[in-house]
């Protein structure tokens, strides 16, 4: 990995990383939205098998990429700090409890994905999701669909433009956070609705039309769960809000300390005896300078 990969994210995106996870966000669509599009009749054969199928596949689905990720762009110690933010967070979701929509999870994987890159928000996003299921016995068929929506939480947080710093860089990180915790609860919504067709005036009609379906799942989610997602949502605000800044800031020396301790190393052949020392001085003055923009 050379040194601007390293410097754009601990967990470089190249190209077919980029392939992989393109191919995963159209699959995880149609996993998604496929009753949207399929015929009734299909849905109708396949609703109640449906979502343990998509349980088996999507997991797959996410190892795939996880190892096109991983492969060859990530070193030990930046895999010790994807761990650590992970079990972190992961500790975090059951003291939350998602109770009225109390969600401590995506302010975590927002900020490590500013930092570490989209590839790291991706990986954390799923893996936190997979681990903390297994902490609070939330495994079902479920689990797929939140690792997927919670890896793209961290994928799109990675992709955000980089040279916002200071109060413009947390307005940034809390727009975000806003869009991603909604766009979560109503993605999971939306996976199970179809499966309860028929229980409530709200239900999903196989025979109709998709603006009527569509219509009638606005509908259903703001009589059931928007309430969930906007507090999900003021609670990511929140906290990065309070704690944003001072996370970003250490997250951002330990990704500088292992930078340059990478690039400190012995001097190429016919490289000055002191480039490791200025390379060290320049990353001082880089923390320098990251903090006075902080602060600004």
């Amino acid at each position: 990995m050379s040194r601007s990969d390293r410097r754009r994210g601990a967990v470089a995106v190249n190209w077919r990383s980029g392939v992989a996870l393109a191919v995963a966000a159209l699959i995880g669509l149609a996993v998604f939205c496929w009753p949207l599009v399929a015929p009734s009749g299909d849905v109708a054969a396949y609703s109640g098998r449906a979502p343990f199928v998509f349980a088996l596949v999507l997991p797959v689905i996410l190892a795939l990429v996880l190892v096109e990720l991983s492969s060859g762009a990530i070193d030990v110690k930046v895999l010790a700090m994807l761990g650590v933010l992970t079990a972190i967070d992961a500790v975090l979701r059951p003291l939350s409890a998602g109770t009225a929509g109390i969600d401590l999870v995506f302010f975590l994987i927002i900020l490590g994905a500013r930092v570490f890159g989209a590839g790291f928000g991706f990986i954390m996003g799923a893996l936190v999701m997979l681990v903390s299921s297994l902490l609070i016995g939330g495994v079902g068929p479920w689990l797929p669909y939140q690792a997927l929506c919670c890896g793209y939480v961290g994928l799109f947080a990675g992709l955000l433009p980089r040279r916002v710093r200071g109060a413009g860089e947390i307005a940034m990180l809390c727009g975000w956070g806003i869009v991603g915790a909604m766009g979560y609860g109503i993605l999971m919504d939306f996976a199970f609705w179809p499966y309860h067709a028929g229980t409530s005036g709200l239900g999903w009609d196989a025979g109709a039309g998709l603006g009527h379906n569509l219509h009638t799942f606005a509908l259903f989610e703001l009589a059931t769960g928007m309430g969930w997602n906007v507090g999900r949502a003021i609670t990511t605000t929140v906290a990065i809000v309070l704690v944003g800044p001072g996370v970003l800031r250490v997250l951002r020396r330990a990704d500088r300390r292992v930078f340059f301790e990478e690039a400190g190393g012995p001097a190429p052949s016919g490289a000055p005896a002191d480039a490791g020392a200025s390379l060290r001085a320049h990353g001082v003055a880089q923390e320098a300078e990251d903090c006075a923009e902080e602060g600004d």
